[in-house]
């Protein structure tokens, strides 16, 4: 299918890897020119050449931490009136809420947030302004239902998720979406080391972990980043201009519910 947005123009924020970088390969294999983001050079160059060699499109990386006022200028330098918006972070690791203080709270907050609400407030207007714009915040299954331990992340993104439902709503008729991926497990570098790091701690073995998780989901399998990714190039897609202001769980069903 032809997604009708080749000659667009997308940043993908956190995308050297894992389900950005799956968003950033569908998007460019569409034919749209990116500006994709990491903080390790070496990882994010790596990327960029990959993804011009098997698809030809132009990409441009752009090392910043986009939690900073200073990395996002540098990111909206390199694309200032981008077509798309793949808003995507890393959340904040593993913690009793108990151990939280006030730093490691606004932290969370910022990136998982506040991050998000800053580069959309840069970019939308412009995208109303040309009657086209599609964005897409990659949030996590834990908005809908909350995993302990993860109680930071999972706040701040039902916040960013509330936030968005009004504003998706004040551009809906200028053809600018914008919705919510709520990823499940998928087999990313985060997952596996998840799987790692609980192995040390409770010292089972990972493939005793990684089988139990994959028995609690009903597609008994972690998705790939490659179906996440063509999932999210077509939500940005000139045929998914009638959806907006959506969750969209892709969790192979782990979401016991059917609303």
């Amino acid at each position: 299918m032809d997604l009708g947005i080749r000659g667009r123009t997308a940043i993908v924020c956190a995308s050297s890897q894992g389900l950005g970088k799956a968003c950033a390969v569908a998007l460019a294999e569409a034919g749209v020119s990116l500006v994709i983001n990491g903080r390790n050079r070496e990882l994010l160059d790596h990327t960029a050449d990959e993804i011009r060699r098997a698809t030809g499109v132009s990409v441009t990386p752009v090392v910043a931490d986009l939690s900073t006022v200073e990395g996002q200028a540098t990111l909206l330098a390199a694309c200032p009136t981008p077509d798309i918006l793949i808003n995507n972070n890393g959340g904040p690791p593993f913690r009793d809420f108990h151990e939280l203080d006030r730093q490691a709270m606004l932290t969370g907050v910022t990136m998982n947030m506040v991050t998000p609400i800053e580069l959309i407030q840069k970019v939308i207007d412009t995208m109303a302004k040309r009657e086209f714009g599609r964005i897409v915040n990659i949030t996590s299954i834990s908005v809908k239902m909350p995993i302990s331990g993860l109680d930071l992340s999972s706040g701040a993104r039902a916040g960013l998720t509330a936030f968005m439902a009004g504003v998706a709503r004040t551009v809906a008729d200028k053809n600018v979406t914008i919705n919510n991926l709520l990823p499940g497990s998928f087999n990313t570098q985060r997952l596996r080391s998840g799987f790692a790091n609980a192995s040390k701690k409770t010292g089972k073995p990972e493939s005793e972990l990684v089988a139990h998780a994959v028995a609690a989901i009903p597609a008994k399998r972690f998705g790939t980043p490659t179906e996440f990714g063509q999932f999210c190039a077509f939500i940005c897609s000139a045929h998914a201009s009638y959806l907006t202001g959506q969750n969209l769980l892709l969790d192979g069903g782990a979401y016991p519910a059917a609303f």
